[in-house]
């Protein structure tokens, strides 16, 4: 299952658009003096906290064919992320647009999602890549929220599963997304049913789960085919099953700016961990460092660190 992962390249699932973050930092957006622009996006951060830490990653989704998705790809690029598979949609579609504070408590975002670009990429978009040359691809809960992305996503993990790249999914449950909780659940499920590592907070897995207890759920798909399963808790770390045992990780104390973007690299640093050939043990701390650090910082995207920057914090956490 982890073996295909040490090729460090990676297939990333989802969308990508703008952040605006009210500045200056601590303020209400009500009250901002501006905004600053940011690459934003659970697909693309994941993305972002990969490329940082030396792995390959593509993106697959959708932009607007305006200044926004203009915007989107040039910044995708510049973190070293392939947008070879983000097609340029015309019409009325629109990218993503977050408009977030930098404030750890009553933390506001107000989200734009109507007409979404990144839900139009399609079956053909997901028969077009080369899946041979891939370790592992990634899918977002919300890539498959909507059509066409949902058939296109569907069709990318049974494509993958096929040729052997492992399959990893953030539930990422945004319920604005989604006509039901209960389509979420089918769905999700549907799809968890390919994976290999399921990532997921606790009301992610209760999505999952159809309301039954969540923890216990994700013991139950970890001893399912033998995959891994990611419960997520906030501050009180995450406990991880995986051959029929668990893990608990504890957060690192920091002091936060802001509580947004530490899904997102938590992930990145999982990815990175397994990638370079950690235990699973270690993985998991190294994703919990990257998510201790991105919330120190402003944004997302740009709050990921770099391999030599994770390294130096766990060595000085750890000693």
């Amino acid at each position: 299952m982890l073996e295909p992962l040490r090729r460090n390249k990676f297939l990333i699932l989802g969308r990508a658009g703008l952040d605006l973050y009210a500045d200056p930092p601590g303020c209400h957006i009500e009250d901002a003096l501006s905004f600053r622009a940011a690459l934003g996006g659970s697909a693309a951060n994941i993305a972002v906290a990969i490329s940082r830490q030396g792995g390959a990653c593509s993106l697959f989704g959708a932009v607007s064919d305006d200044a926004v998705g203009r915007f989107t790809l040039k910044a995708l690029a510049g973190y070293g992320v392939d947008t070879r598979h983000v097609r340029t949609v015309g019409g009325e579609a629109r990218n993503t647009l977050a408009v977030v504070e930098t404030r750890n408590e009553n933390c506001q975002s107000v989200i734009y999602r109507n007409g979404a670009a990144d839900f139009e990429v399609t079956a053909a978009d997901a028969a077009a890549i080369d899946y041979g040359a891939l370790g592992a691809v990634i899918v977002t809960g919300t890539a498959l929220a909507r059509e066409p992305s949902r058939s296109a996503n569907m069709k990318v993990l049974q494509l993958a599963r096929q040729v052997g790249v492992a399959i990893v999914m953030d539930v990422d449950y945004r319920p604005y997304s989604w006509a039901s909780q209960a389509e979420a659940q089918d769905v999700c499920g549907r799809a968890a049913a390919l994976c290999d590592i399921i990532v997921g907070n606790d009301e992610e897995f209760a999505v999952l789960a159809g309301g039954e207890d969540s923890l216990a759920f994700a013991a139950q798909m970890a001893r399912e085919a033998g995959r891994i399963a990611v419960h997520k808790m906030g501050g009180r770390g995450c406990v991880t099953f995986a051959g029929g045992q668990s893990i608990e990780t504890p957060v690192f104390e920091v002091k936060a700016l802001k509580p947004t973007g530490a899904g997102d690299g938590f992930m990145g640093g999982l990815m990175s961990g397994l990638a370079a050939g950690a235990p699973l043990p270690g993985a998991l701390r190294r994703g919990a460092a990257t998510a201790a650090m991105v919330v120190t910082r402003v944004g997302c995207a740009p709050a990921m660190p770099d391999a030599d920057e994770v390294q130096a914090f766990l060595q000085q956490r750890m000693s």
